[in-house]
């Protein structure tokens, strides 16, 4: 089994910048892809951003492009997502998630198979 543990949410100002850690207790996998979701009131839990296992591959949502960064530390079994030129529209609460046994980037919500608890993150205007 494997638990995830996100930190580093809280409020800023429109322009300002946050750092997310997800750490990961429990199993090991040896090759996994890590992502980060967010989710806003009253809207569906959208894809941010996604790091393959060796940390080379990355990809993210359009709107995130340029201004969050997604990596992971595998010995400190730590995933983080930094974000820079923060807009109220980035309101949500983040989660961290793992899909386990692939080499690939996953988009797809569905593929993950542990999620984190999430941490809130509010950007004023």
């Amino acid at each position: 089994q494997l638990e995830l543990v996100e930190s580093g949410g809280g409020l800023v100002q429109a322009g300002g910048s946050l750092k997310l850690s997800c750490v990961r207790f429990g199993r090991a996998f040896s090759h996994d892809c890590m992502g980060w979701f967010r989710q806003a009131p009253g809207k569906e839990r959208e894809f941010v951003a996604a790091i393959n296992w060796s940390g080379r591959e990355t990809d993210y949502a359009d709107s995130m492009k340029g201004r969050f960064t997604i990596s992971r530390e595998n010995a400190k079994n730590t995933v983080y997502l930094q974000m820079n030129s923060l807009k109220p529209e980035d309101t949500a609460v983040y989660f961290c998630a793992a899909a386990p046994d692939t080499t690939l980037i996953v988009r797809t919500r569905a593929r993950y198979d542990y999620w984190g608890q999430g941490t809130q993150v509010t950007v004023s205007s």
